[in-house]
Parts: structure tokens; C-alpha cells; sequence
């Protein structure tokens, strides 16, 4: 999806404090946004906290109704590099085109992945006829060594999911309890849906050396006898061997985690890069319609431009 966003906060520590011998666990409040006109939260980055291992962008998208005439949503021609976009569709359906020929319908249950490396362009759009949409957006920011990688585009329509202590997980990306997804990543990573059918105590295993976060999708969450309500983002840092998410029924939370990145990265408007030369010449091109990005078939939408350059470049 479409963003706008100037990210050039210094990194936050990685490591929630310990008071009387207890790990706190950090409030990051969401702000709003609009996506593709969809009303969205946003949790990831901000002032509070950038990343996590290396997600670097969180959206909350819905759940949102269109009535009468919306359209939905729809997202016009628009770039990215140095990232991965990670859609995981909770209701509804949205089809994804991109500059290297691919069409997907991504539907409830699935991921999208789109490797942008050295560029990519593509469009999202509600099918039509839908009038739902309940999905979490994120972005995986590629290492340094891989963020020219060749650009791709993987669909995921199953993924591991099973039942336990009163909730249905699905293993987004990453290895948990034994199992690991077909999901592809470029450095150590992981995310769970958790989904409760009833009110439900869920006890996770953690890997000490991953920083983790927790946001509530549906209902409030408690952690450590600390109440989340829905768009709150908890972070938990690093160092941890377990965490209990208290789901309320019907309650719905993901949970992200990763080794820390261990690399400053800047994020301007859809573009990820390791400085500033790197980003003004992704938005040059783009500006300038150079077949780095290509052309997406099927889509003769206007391309979004991005706003001028916060910095002389």
C-alpha cells in the first residue's frame, strides 16, 4: 500500500526496563491515516518505536464496510525498494497487480509477499463487489547485502495453522512451536495470528535474542496484567522467555518479532534505503518514469508521486 511517510528518528533502545525485577512492557499508541481511501492505524514507525527485528512499517486496515456507492479500496501505480510488502487478509478480498506481469486476489486466511529489492511498482484494489476489508499491512525492510535483490512476487494460500489453549494460531511467517511457514524472508523473523473463540489465557514461547511486539486486531488484550486496546501497540523487547496474551472471546491479536536489524535505515514516502543518495535517486527515477519500476498490464490508473524531498539531494 501507499504511504507518506519521513522516518529519521534515532533508533530506539531495544530493551524495555526492568522495574522491581520485572520487564515492562511499552504503550505505542497508533495515529490515524488513510490508505487508498480506507481509514487505517498506524503503529509502526513512529517516534515511540521504528523497528521490530526488521519490520519497519505496521498498518491496521478496517474492519471497514462500504456502503452505497464506495468503491472500496484502491491504490494507484506506486513504487517501492528495499522492502518487502507483507499483506495478511483477515476479511475480504483485494486484487494485486505489479510491474512484472502478476494479477492475485489475496482472500481471508492468505499472505501476499512482494519483494521490491532494486524496484517494483503494482496497484491494490478491493474486487468488485466486495464490501468488506479487515487486513494488517506490513513492511519487512531488506538487509543492506540484499536490498537490490530482483524483484518478485510470492502468494501464500496456506500456511500452518492449529489450535491451542483456546485459540486458533497461524504461523505468518517465520519458525514457532515446531512449525515453520513457506513464507520467504531474508532475515530471522516471525509472526503469529492469534484468534480466540472464547476468553483464553495464551502462553507463547519466545526466543530471548528477538525484540517482539503484540497488536490488537479485534477486542482488548492483556499482557502482564496491562490492559492494550485495539490499534495499541505493545512492544516487549528483547530478553524475554514467554508472554501471556489474555484474548477476550471473539479477540484477535498478531504477534511480530525478529532478530534486531542492527542497521539504521530511512524510510521516505513507499521507499526503503540505507541513506539519503539511495532514496533520491529511487524517487528520480519514479518521477522521471524510468523502466526500473516498469508497467503494470491491465492498469492505466494515474501514478502517485510522492511529495518533494525533505532534504537537498
Amino acid at each position: 500500500m501507499s504511504t507518506q511517510i519521513q522516518d529519521t528518528e534515532p533508533a530506539s533502545s531495544l530493551d524495555c526496563p526492568v522495574v522491581d525485577g520485572k520487564r515492562r512492557v511499552q504503550h505505542v499508541p497508533p495515529r490515524s491515516a488513510d490508505v487508498g481511501g480506507i481509514p487505517v492505524n498506524r503503529v509502526l514507525p513512529s517516534r515511540h518505536r521504528r523497528l521490530i527485528g526488521a519490520w519497519c512499517f505496521l498498518d491496521h486496515a478496517g474492519p471497514s464496510v462500504f456502503k452505497g456507492d464506495a468503491r472500496g479500496l484502491r491504490v494507484g501505480p506506486h513504487p517501492h525498494i528495499g522492502l518487502q510488502t507483507f499483506t495478511w487478509m483477515i476479511e475480504g478480498e483485494v486484487l494485486h497487480r505489479d510491474s512484472l506481469g502478476n494479477q492475485q486476489v489475496i482472500r481471508p486466511g492468505q499472505v501476499n509477499l512482494m519483494t521490491a529489492g532494486r524496484g517494483i511498482s503494482h496497484t491494490e484494489e478491493s474486487v468488485p463487489g466486495e464490501t468488506r476489508l479487515h487486513a494488517a499491512q506490513l513492511w519487512i525492510a531488506l538487509p543492506d547485502a540484499d536490498r537490490r535483490t530482483d524483484p518478485r512476487f510470492d502468494h501464500y494460500p496456506t500456511l500452518p495453522t492449529w489450535e491451542t489453549q483456546g485459540a486458533d494460531i497461524t504461523l505468518l511467517i517465520g519458525e514457532f512451536a515446531g512449525r515453520r511457514a513457506p513464507t520467504l524472508a531474508f532475515s530471522e523473523l516471525v509472526g503469529l495470528d492469534l484468534a480466540s473463540r472464547e476468553a483464553s489465557d495464551v502462553e507463547l514461547p519466545l526466543r530471548r535474542d528477538f525484540e517482539y511486539g503484540v497488536l490488537s486486531l479485534e477486542g482488548e488484550i492483556g499482557i502482564e496484567g496491562e490492559a492494550f486496546a485495539p490499534n495499541e501497540l505493545a512492544y516487549l523487547g528483547r530478553g524475554r522467555d514467554a508472554v501471556t496474551l489474555s484474548l477476550p472471546a471473539g479477540g484477535r491479536a498478531i504477534l511480530i518479532g525478529g532478530e534486531p536489524l542492527g542497521e539504521e535505515i530511512l524510510i521516505w514516502w513507499n521507499f526503503v534505503g540505507h541513506g539519503k543518495a539511495e532514496i533520491a535517486e529511487a524517487q528520480r527515477d519514479w518521477e522521471a518514469g524510468a523502466e526500473r519500476f516498469g508497467h503494470i498490464p491491465d492498469d492505466d490508473g494515474e501514478p502517485l508521486m510522492p511529495p518533494p524531498l525533505p532534504w537537498k539531494a
